[in-house]
This record gives structure tokens, C-alpha cells and sequence, in this order.
């Protein structure tokens, strides 16, 4: 056995064991930290399996953005943690949910060990156009161009999910501010990481959304990153989150899925179909539509994480 298989086998066993101790846990803050831990630890997996691209979303959004949202959700409900840990299911439910997770585990299982050897691909069908497209990074084409209604629609699903947050408000605080008041002073190590990380943040996500088109990145994971920038801002308390009435936010929430729209709807003028971008145009209005998907991830993510407006306008 190689020194890359043996750590190859620590890592999976080590993943197993998270999400083991995450299910165990009796503390919900508890499984919020193993379940941030567990998408790290997947993401590793993700670039051994080479699929970098979808390594840098697990990092970002399933382990980051997600585990966020998850502490805030913790930390709104700590009151009701005690009751609802007092009301423990009986012995046969809990055989059930054991048994159903048995089967569900054994069925994945086989779906992978029975796999055919090579596994069935369209990887040489997904390449087979990149030369039209202009880009060298089959995700981005898959994304982008072979399946990019569905990405389109990913991001409205986003800004549904902000309406269905900003819902949430009572009506006094409509449009005004989520998150807790600025504090006269800082809090002094986190205003410094604050200060010192986000333009190293927003250079690098800069550079994976450029680089997106031929290597491994993205609007989504370049989004990521400037979302999480944000936040930062936001938790060192150096500014306050803007008033959700503010024309500026809303108009960059929709920015990515408007120009989507526009690009496929202009493509019934053109190349004569929907989403369909014209022969020596594919790069320039590939890298227009991530450019804008890349702001709307940036308004977006954060906005979620804050949660609803708890103060009324200005």
C-alpha cells in the first residue's frame, strides 16, 4: 500500500467518523461544528477525486455559507433547544430511522461498488465543443452553455429564497436592516482579520471567476468568496448591513439571472434558439453572464445569512 492510498483510506474513515459524531452530538452547536467539519473534510475528498471545481463549491457554500446559516439558526432557537431535547423519541422510532438509514447507506453502496468499469461518461461529448464555445473548462460549458437554463434558474432560486427570508419580517420592519447594531468599538482581532482579508479576498475572487472559462472556478465560487468577505465586514461590525429597500441591492440581486434572460432571450434573434449564443460571441457573453451571476451571488449569500430586517427604515 502507497503512502497516497493509505491516506486516501485515513481520510475516508476520518469522514465517517464525523459524520457520525455530527449525528450523535446532543448540542445542536455541537453539529453544526462537526457538519462545517465534515464539508471541509468532503471538500478534501472532492479534489482527490480531481473534481476541483466541485471542491471549491463544497468548501464555499456546503461547509461556509451553509454552516453560517446554520449557527445563526442555532444560536435563534438556543431557547427552544432544552425542551425539544427533553422529548425523546421511543425505542421503535428510532429503530425505524435506523433501519431506513441502513438500507439507504447499503443501496449507495451497491450503486457504487456495481458501477461499470470504466463508468459510463459524457465527458468526451461535453469536450467535443469547447473549441465553439471559446473556453477550455467543461464545467463552465456544462454550466453555462449545455445546461444553462437550469443554471439560470439556480439563481432565481436564490433570490426566491431572499423574498422568502426578507418575508419573514413583521411589517414595521419592512425594508429596514438585518443584523445586530454596529458597536461603538470593533472588537479589536476580528476588526483586524476584517480589514487585512477582504482585498486578498476579492482579488482572488476576481481571479477564479477570470480563470473560471479554462481552469477550475466560477461565478458561484468567485461569489462565494466575496459574499464571505462581506460577512466578515459584517461580524467585525465595522459597518452596518444596507436597508433592504435600497434599489442598489435589489438591482444587484437580480443583475445575474436578468442578463441570463436576456442573453437566451436575444438568442431567438440570432442563432435562432433559446439560450443559444452566436457563432464567435459564446466567450465575450459567457464571461458577461459570470460576471453579473458573480455580483448576484455576492448580494445574495449574505443577505440570507443576515436573516430578516429587525429594524424598521431610516
Amino acid at each position: 500500500m502507497s503512502v497516497i492510498q493509505a491516506l486516501d483510506i485515513g481520510l475516508a474513515l476520518l469522514v465517517l467518523a464525523v459524520a457520525g459524531w455530527t449525528i450523535a452530538a446532543r448540542e445542536a452547536f455541537a453539529s453544526v461544528v462537526g457538519y462545517v467539519a465534515y464539508g471541509l473534510l468532503l471538500s478534501l475528498v472532492w479534489v482527490r477525486l480531481f473534481a476541483v471545481d466541485v471542491a471549491l463549491t463544497e468548501a464555499a457554500i456546503g461547509s461556509g455559507v451553509t454552516g453560517v446559516l446554520l449557527i445563526s439558526a442555532v444560536v435563534r432557537l438556543r431557547k427552544t433547544e432544552a425542551p425539544a431535547a427533553a422529548e425523546r423519541p421511543g425505542v421503535v422510532l428510532r429503530a425505524l430511522a435506523a433501519a431506513l438509514c441502513t438500507v439507504v447507506a447499503a443501496a449507495l453502496a451497491a450503486v457504487v461498488l456495481l458501477m461499470p468499469d470504466p463508468g459510463a461518461t459524457l465527458a468526451p461529448e461535453a469536450g467535443q465543443h469547447l473549441g465553439e464555445l471559446g473556453v477550455g473548462n467543461p464545467i463552465t460549458a456544462v454550466l453555462i452553455a449545455y445546461r444553462s437554463f437550469d443554471t439560470m434558474l439556480e439563481k432565481v432560486v436564490l433570490i426566491l429564497a431572499v423574498i422568502g427570508v426578507w418575508s419573514l419580517a413583521s411589517d414595521g420592519n419592512w425594508g429596514g436592516v438585518a443584523g445586530p447594531r454596529r458597536g461603538a468599538r470593533p472588537e479589536g482581532a476580528l476588526a483586524f482579520l476584517a480589514q487585512l482579508l477582504p482585498p486578498l479576498g476579492i482579488v482572488v475572487a476576481i481571479h477564479i471567476v477570470w480563470v473560471g472559462a479554462n481552469e477550475p472556478g466560477g461565478a458561484f465560487q468567485g461569489g462565494a468568496i466575496l459574499a464571505a468577505m462581506a460577512l466578515i465586514v459584517l461580524m467585525a461590525r465595522l459597518t452596518e448591513a444596507p436597508e433592504i429597500r435600497r434599489r442598489w441591492l435589489r438591482l444587484a440581486l437580480i443583475a445575474g439571472p436578468a442578463v441570463f434572460l436576456v442573453v437566451g432571450i436575444a438568442g431567438f434573434a440570432i442563432p435562432g434558439s433559446f439560450l443559444a449564443y452566436p457563432a464567435g460571441w459564446a466567450k465575450p457573453l459567457i464571461l458577461l453572464i459570470e460576471a453579473f451571476m458573480t455580483l448576484s451571488i455576492a448580494a445574495t449569500l449574505p443577505m440570507l445569512v443576515i436573516g430578516p430586517p429587525d429594524r424598521p427604515p431610516s
